[in-house]
């Protein structure tokens, strides 16, 4: 009788051969070198970027600061001098023998400088007096400071007067004394009109009336006001002696 088989296949019915089975397992396939190499330039990439980012951070940070914030408060006492001015390499200085002294030769400390004429008036010894204490008071860093007394005249200090020392404040004291008061300090002799190029007054003040501080690169960087208070101006000093350490030369 015609019709559809449905008897189940025989038991000895040859079942598949597994040789020859179908494998349909996926692989990875290996990866292109150009592409590994890409993939580790870019990243190089970021990291040098990102190290240039913290390299250039605190830069455009002060920037930002001065140029946008502008903090009001300032913890100097004297007055910044922005740019700084170098010593002008044609000043003509000498010392008090009247031998000619290079302006190259004032650089590699720091320099408490006065300006004056040589018939040291009242005001003149006061900031010698001053400058004197506040080299003295500097402790041990005061191997790092000079003393410097400029005389814009021909009127020379008294040379054997340089030995002596005063140890209180002069009291309508003479020339002659005011530069007891400056034992250590070099003095030399510089034309005013050159002068006048390179240190400056503060408004309504004279030359006379300041205590100037030059870097040990030979520029003029802070101008102490007139009459100026000990204390905070030793402040200021301290501050740059910090800031500086292994600018200058000590025991010049």
């Amino acid at each position: 009788m015609s019709g559809i088989d449905t008897s189940a296949p025989a038991a000895n019915a040859r079942s598949p051969d597994p040789d020859i089975l179908v494998n349909f397992s996926v692989h990875a396939l290996p990866e292109p070198q150009g592409a590994g190499a890409a993939r580790r330039t870019a990243r190089g990439r970021r990291l040098m970027l990102i190290v240039l980012l913290v390299c250039v951070a605190p830069v455009v940070a002060s920037y930002l600061t001065y140029f946008f914030i502008r903090p009001q408060g300032r913890t100097n006492y004297s007055d910044l001098i922005s740019p700084t001015r170098p010593v002008p390499t044609a000043l003509a200085l000498k010392d008090l023998r009247g031998g000619a002294i290079a302006p190259a030769s004032l650089r590699g400390q720091w320099l408490l400088v006065v300006v004056s004429h040589g018939a040291c008036d009242a005001r003149c010894e006061r900031l010698l007096w001053l400058q004197r204490q506040l080299h003295e008071t500097l402790g041990k860093e005061k191997e790092r400071v000079d003393k410097l007394w400029l005389v814009d005249d021909a009127v020379m200090p008294r040379r054997e007067t340089l030995a002596a020392a005063i140890a209180a404040p002069p009291q309508g004291a003479s020339a002659a004394a005011a530069v007891a008061g400056f034992a250590t300090a070099q003095v030399l002799v510089a034309d005013r009109s050159q002068l006048s190029g390179w240190l400056e007054p503060a408004v309504g003040q004279s030359l006379e009336d300041h205590l100037y501080i030059v870097d040990p690169q030979g520029d003029w960087m802070m101008r102490a006001p007139a009459d100026p208070d000990p204390a905070r101006l030793k402040r200021d000093v301290e501050k740059l002696l910090r800031a500086s350490a292994g600018w200058d030369r000590p025991g010049r």
